[in-house]
């Protein structure tokens, strides 16, 4: 399988953890003191980074620092909105679609090629000594 395809297969599990370990407790656990859900949410957020960890290794292979992470932005709001109107019961709102296509515009930046940039001028070193 494709390393970045198998990145991103990691991540998309990673970031439904991370969904779920930030943001349940808030539906499921608020009627409980806020250490038993940051217990609950940490236990959760193991299983995050047992994804997320080889995810990122694997990703760096064949991918450079930002376009990691940009690819993990878009998957979290791939993943973030879903939950939010499924599992939350939160209402459609237009601010899904343009933060979604500032996010696109973000990988458009990140993936393209660099245009090429003029050397800088070499340092001038005076040869007179004091």
């Amino acid at each position: 399988m494709n390393r970045i395809v198998f990145t991103v297969i990691l991540l998309v599990v990673s970031n439904t953890f991370m969904t779920f370990a930030w943001y349940a407790h808030l539906r499921n656990l608020a009627h409980k003191p806020w250490f038993i859900a940051a217990l609950i949410s940490w236990g959760i957020a193991l299983c995050e980074y047992l994804f997320q960890v080889p995810a990122n290794r694997i990703g760096y292979d064949v991918l450079s620092l930002p376009q990691l992470k940009i690819i993990q932005e878009v998957i979290t709001l791939t993943v973030f909105v879903p939950f939010a109107m499924l599992y939350m019961r939160e209402s459609w709102s237009w601010n899904y679609v343009w933060a979604g296509l500032c996010l696109m515009g973000a990988v458009f930046f990140i993936f393209r090629e660099p245009a090429d940039k003029p050397s800088p001028p070499p340092i001038a070193v005076s040869s007179a000594v004091k």
